[in-house]
Parts: C-alpha cells; structure tokens; sequence
C-alpha cells in the first residue's frame, strides 16, 4: 500500500504538475494526524517519509528533562542514557511507534486532507499560468449564461464576462468562440477567479499587436486608445524612425490589416492617427477625418481651442459629441471647437488667416482626390 501511495504521487506530479515535495509535506501532516486521532496520542510525532524504499515511520520525540511532569512529552536523563549515554538534558529523542496496521488507517485517514492539498495546489498552478494573462488576450468558448455574466471557458478555467462589459453591437450565443481581454486575475479559496472584457481599449490595443508585425516588434509604438465598444475608437502611433509610416504599417495594403481588426469588432469603425509630442499637431491629427484651420495651446489648464471650417463643424464634433470626445481621450488635452465664424467674432482668428487657411485645405483636398484618382487607375489596369 505504501508503495502505491509514493506512485501516486509520482503520476500527480508528472501529469498535473504538482510538486512532489508539496504532496509530501501535505502526506505527512494527514499521517501526523491519523496517528493522533487513531490511536489517541498526545506525544508528539514525526512522520518519516521515505520515497525511495517506499516505506512510512512514525517517531514519538521526547524531551530528555532533569525531572518529568509530562511522560507523553518527556524522559528522564537516566531512560535516555539507557538508549544512548551520549544523551544530554534538552536533547530529543525520537521512538518508532508505528503501528503494525498504520499504512492501512493512515491511507484512508490521509485521502481527504491530501486531495484538498492537491487541489489547492492544482489551484495555484492555474492561478499562475493565468495571472500572467492579464492584460491579454485569450480565445475562449462561451460556456453559459446567467443573468450578470457569461461564462467563457478559456482552457483549464472558466473566466467572467460581465453584461458591462459585452460589445452592445454583439449577440453571444453558447458554443461561440470569443477572443476577450483578461482584465483581472484573482486567487480565491475555490480556484482562480477570471474576468474578462470586449469593450476594454486593451482589446483593441493587443489586436493591433496581433495583426501588425512593426507593433510586435516595436518598430512602432501604440501611443494610445480611445474607444467607445462596437461604435467607434481612435488609437495613435509612433515611429522614431522617420523613413517608416506608422498609419500605414496599421492600415496595411488596400486596409486589409485594420480590416481584419475591424471583423473582429464586428464593424467598429477605427480611426488610426499619428502621435505627435507637439499638442498642435497630435490634436489636430485626432480630430480627424476632419480638418483643422487653428489649434490655440493653454499649457497651464492642458486645454486647447480647436479652429475648424464651418462646413467641417460637424464633423470636427462628430454624431453625440464622439469625434471630440474620443480625441480628447486620446491626447489627454481638453478640446474646445469653435468654427472660423465664432473664432473670428471672438477675435481668436482675422480674415487673412481665414483666407490663408481655406486655400492651404483646398489645395490639401486636391492632392488627395489625385492621389485616390491615381489608386483607382491603378486598380482598373492592374
């Protein structure tokens, strides 16, 4: 039996990864307990475990004192010369007591306390395979549902996906497989507890990981993201090298790489910038699609007063407020919007810089409309 026992441990350790001294400290503490319970000991003992041999001892240790109050925790000088004369008052000596019967009642005694220290210790495994998830993304398979969460199965555990933070654009159906982001991790006494996101911009920021080798590998670098889940997100990059073109890296050929991205987010429309650590121009670039006369920079209250045309208005704010709300996120700079009419009858801009403006953007949009005429001639004799 006890041969057996020492087996078992052997398989635990190789196929659940469970350390064998961990098993052996938890074997002995249930045998010292057995022991204790079984045949109603008050001495103390010691278990010995001896893997090799595949045999268990247990030891009654005893105090040698000058004069005994307690024969279950002390012995005499004397007693103890008669076992070793080299013995010395405060030494311990240890007696086999082990019991003819004991691998038997210690087995079964022991089974209990042991699989609770198996599992706790499966537990901590887990807990530390997946603690250094967080922040990243998993694919997992939606497991259940309940009123509060849904239950996505991610492997060896099943994480939390609260209703807060389901995509609103999603439906979710038992069975779906699920990319999520690991928000948190925490070590309870009934295993790992997971939750998980769609809507954190973490979500958005390791899937342009995943899809775009230069954010990978550093060649560019995701400055920051802004999202409102299943609607629209803005999200900033950087290169230091000058000869490389961040946007493009992320938008790929024809926009298959953000397209992809796009899928995944089931439409969500993404607005890719270039970071700037010039206020001006990084305020201006987040506001796009639309177009930018002025940008006025308070450093003191990090706020800045964003001059538009009056037909770029709306646009400029966007649907509810989201486009300026999105890149003041973004940047982390407040962001007024005024058009060239208020800005000029609150002399933030005269009729020249008006001027000046209006034919710096016509001459922009002309460039443009020739680069796109000269893409879709490509396309058609391709």
């Amino acid at each position: 039996m006890n041969r057996e026992l020492f087996d078992a441990m052997d398989y635990l350790e190789k196929e659940k990864g469970i350390n064998k001294e961990v098993l052996m400290e938890a074997l002995e503490a249930a045998l010292i307990s057995a022991y204790k319970k079984n045949f109603k000991s008050a001495t103390n003992v010691r278990v010995d475990l001896n893997a090799e041999s595949g045999t268990m001892g247990v030891f009654a240790q005893k105090e040698i004192v000058e004069e005994v109050e307690d024969h279950n925790q002390h012995m005499s000088i004397e007693e103890a010369h008669t076992i070793n004369p080299a013995y010395e008052i405060g030494d311990v000596v240890e007696i086999e007591v082990t019991p003819r019967d004991f691998g038997r009642i210690a087995a079964q005694a022991a089974k209990q306390v042991v699989t609770q220290r198996v599992r706790e210790a499966e537990r901590g495994i887990i807990f530390n395979e997946y603690i250094d998830r967080e922040e990243d993304i998993m694919n997992g398979t939606i497991q259940r549902m309940d009123g509060r969460f849904i239950y996505v199965n991610l492997g060896k555990v099943e994480a939390k996906l609260p209703e807060s933070e389901c995509m609103p654009t999603e439906t979710y159906n038992v069975h779906d497989r699920i990319k999520v982001y690991v928000t948190k991790v925490e070590n309870t006494n009934k295993g790992p507890n997971i939750f998980v996101s769609r809507t954190h911009p973490g979500l958005l920021k390791r899937l342009f990981e995943m899809e775009v080798p230069e954010i990978y590998d550093g060649t560019v670098e995701v400055k920051s993201v802004a999202r409102e889940a299943g609607d629209r997100s803005k999200i900033s990059v950087h290169a230091e090298n000058p000869e490389i073109d961040p946007v493009g890296s992320c938008v790929g050929q024809k926009g298959q790489r953000v397209q992809t991205i796009v899928d995944e987010l089931k439409g969500e429309k993404i607005d890719i910038v270039e970071w700037s650590e010039d206020p001006v121009v990084y305020v201006s670039n987040a506001l796009s699609p639309s177009k930018v006369v002025q940008v006025n920079v308070n450093e003191e209250e990090k706020a800045t007063t964003v001059i538009v045309p009056d037909y770029q208005l709306s646009l400029a704010i966007g649907k509810r407020g989201q486009n300026a709300r999105l890149a003041a996120k973004l940047t982390g700079w407040k962001i007024d919007i005024k058009s060239e009419t208020e800005a000029k009858e609150e002399g933030l801009i005269t009729e020249e810089e008006i001027q000046e403006s209006l034919e710096e953007l016509e001459y922009e949009d002309n460039l443009d409309y020739e680069d796109s005429y000269e893409d879709m001639d490509e396309d058609l004799f391709k």
